[in-house]
């Protein structure tokens, strides 16, 4: 029997009416907001299962577009986010699909683009509570929750990056919960997700950007 705590039956404090349809398809929407370029062009947001399904009813539009723009999900601005994206000039579009390839019937897949045509795209799914996994990127699957200060860097599949890596995080005392590596093949592109006890500096991460096999490191603070 799966164990589940208080939060995943009260919900967070949130704007919205739906903990899953609000505040979690918030928080996906903010992990692309933390690691999206910020010259964003234009977002799609393709919604998968119940998302699908009801995503006007339940603010799940709204939220995402806010989670987007950076608000957490006791930001009254929620309501009104439409508005706040037209003000930026953020262009975003909903589709839906009836594909069954997805992880979770909350799962939404936020694509965006940048003023030079670079894209990103990651689906996550809202799992109960507010809470959250990030299922893939780039295509890619791989999975974080959010739950803990996360770094997300991409670099080349090549020896010592990991350990370049590992010893920039123990030289500033920072203890990792977990750490995974994801890679699209030997000695390709890859990922490694660290998820940390406590807050990671800016100079840890000018540390680590200091390898030129790293391309970039970002940090995901919900």
């Amino acid at each position: 029997m799966k164990h589940m705590s208080v939060f995943e039956v009260i919900g967070p404090n949130m704007i919205g009416p739906s903990s899953s349809h609000t505040a979690g398809a918030l928080r996906i929407a903010r992990v692309m907001h933390k690691l999206a370029p910020q010259d964003i062009d234009k977002v799609t947001f393709i919604l998968y299962g119940s998302f699908a399904k009801t995503y006007k009813g339940h603010g799940t539009d709204k939220a995402l577009v806010a989670g987007l723009l950076g608000m957490d999900q006791e930001d009254e601005r929620i309501k009104e986010a439409f508005k706040y994206a037209s003000e930026k000039g953020l262009h975003y579009v909903f589709e839906t699909s009836d594909s069954t390839q997805y992880k979770h019937p909350n799962s939404v897949e936020i694509v965006v683009k940048d003023s030079r045509g670079n894209r990103l795209s990651i689906t996550g799914s809202s799992v109960g509570g507010g809470s959250i996994s990030i299922d893939k990127v780039n295509g890619m699957d791989v999975f974080f929750s959010g739950e803990y200060y996360t770094l997300f860097i991409t670099h080349d599949d090549q020896p010592g990056v990991v350990a370049h890596i590992t010893h920039c995080l123990s030289e500033h005392d920072i203890n990792i919960a977990f750490m995974r590596l994801y890679r699209e093949d030997k000695g390709k592109h890859a990922y490694t997700i660290i998820e940390a006890d406590e807050p990671i500096k800016e100079d840890v991460i000018g540390q680590m950007s200091m390898n030129e096999k790293i391309h970039y490191v970002k940090m995901i603070n919900l």
